[in-house]
């Protein structure tokens, strides 16, 4: 029965040579894949510029964080795309307008994001200057266009049938409504004016991410959060050919789980308690 189940366009892009990949993606979305190829440009510039500028922001190098909201970018753009592609004919002219939406506010975060790492400064939370405020501000309007461009691709994707079978269809489905729940903690950090629960931000963190190992870190509820675009659709495929007759249910499922452990890591960073204590 699992070789009968029709693909959908996401699905398939597990099964292409890369060169393949590349080009079906830019002829499914080519302004959220263009968007996406300049966060792979940044990526390699914040690697670079790793070696030579040995600056610290809260601890970390100045260009781990360019660096890895590149990676985060990149994943969100060509996953959003991917899953876009596989909405019904009536949706594209709502489709180009989302991806129009999400590209520019990604681009203009990450333009905020490395002019404040250049100036050696923090480029979230930051009030310090005039300036600095003007760039935090300039970054949350356009987080919020995003946070609306998000919510109508909820709307696109529950209004039409995603091509693709029953799990993945709910895993598109809920993977972009948790990913939403996951965008708005990012709202309660821009309310608390910082990510740590219990300390200010800075100070001993897990190697490489630098989530705080001595007080609550509200990044880890925000990350797992935001990664159910991805988790939940690939968790729906693969039930899709494993269980398909239960597909759906076991996707519903899963996803129960998943927002389990969003809700245990955001209220164990309110009462801070950080994930690893060292």
């Amino acid at each position: 029965m699992s070789a009968t189940l029709p693909l959908p366009t996401a699905a398939l892009a597990a099964l292409m040579p890369v060169s393949t990949w590349l080009r079906v993606l830019h002829r499914a979305n080519p302004v959220l894949a263009w968007a996406g190829w300049l966060h792979v440009a940044l990526l390699l510039l914040a690697l670079v510029l790793l070696t030579f500028d040995h600056r610290l922001v809260t601890g970390l190098p100045v260009w781990v964080k360019p660096a890895k909201f590149a990676l985060s970018g990149l994943l969100y753009l060509w996953t959003l795309a991917w899953l876009l592609a596989d909405l019904p004919a009536p949706a594209n002219g709502a489709v180009r307008l989302v991806s129009g939406a999400a590209a520019l506010s990604m681009v203009v975060e990450m333009a905020c994001i490395f002019l404040q790492a250049a100036r050696g400064t923090t480029s979230h939370y930051n009030g310090a200057t005039a300036f600095d405020g003007l760039v935090f501000g300039l970054m949350g309007v356009f987080i919020l266009v995003n946070t609306l461009a998000t919510i109508w691709a909820v709307y696109l994707v529950w209004h039409y049938q995603p091509h693709g079978p029953a799990g993945y269809v709910w895993g598109v489905r809920l993977g972009l409504l948790v990913f939403l729940v996951g965008s708005v903690l990012g709202g309660v950090m821009i309310r608390l004016g910082q990510h740590t629960v219990g300390a200010p931000d800075g100070g001993p963190g897990l190697p490489g991410l630098g989530w705080s190992t001595r007080a609550g870190d509200l990044r880890l509820a925000h990350f797992l959060g935001m990664h159910a675009l991805q988790a939940l659709p690939l968790l729906g495929w693969a039930l899709s050919y494993w269980q398909p007759r239960h597909a759906g249910l076991l996707t519903w499922l899963g996803t129960a789980v998943y927002v389990g452990a969003v809700a245990a890591l955001f209220i164990q960073a309110m009462r801070g308690v950080p994930v690893v204590k060292w």
